[in-house]
């Protein structure tokens, strides 16, 4: 699994301080993204995700749950998006994420994003 987050630690701007042009630049990137591991293969699955003020966190508590919508201040980083692939293995994975990484952001420059790379695991670990 591919994760793409956002830090306001970065240097990364939110998109929301970019043009509309380079917007409409970084999801066409993305579609080339998905559609490039959709021909070789190894796409399982993925999407974009919301903002953090979007969001919802919800807990057990006494019978109902506990729900507190966004935005949350204290969030310095999220998940943007995810990708769910099937390579044949960690290398290839790794060459995906430093492709995404490098998806463009204000004035076309490459993000350098970090982008976290975790197996799926099909069960518990066999030490369990």
């Amino acid at each position: 699994m591919l994760m793409m987050q956002f830090s306001a630690q970065s240097d990364v701007p939110p998109m929301d301080t970019w043009t509309p042009d380079e917007v409409k630049a970084h999801i066409e990137f993305m579609h080339e993204v998905n559609q490039r591991l959709t021909e070789t293969g190894e796409l399982v699955g993925g999407e974009g995700l919301a903002a953090p003020d979007q969001a919802r966190i919800v807990r057990a508590g006494g019978g109902a749950p506990v729900v507190t919508d966004g935005p949350y201040p204290e969030t310095k980083e999220f998940l943007v998006g995810f990708w769910v692939i099937e390579c044949e293995s960690l290398e290839r994975a790794t060459e995906r994420a430093a492709y995404i990484s490098a998806a463009p952001g204000p004035g076309g420059a490459p993000l350098n994003m970090p982008i976290e790379v975790r197996q799926v695991l099909s069960g518990p670990p066999e030490e369990l």
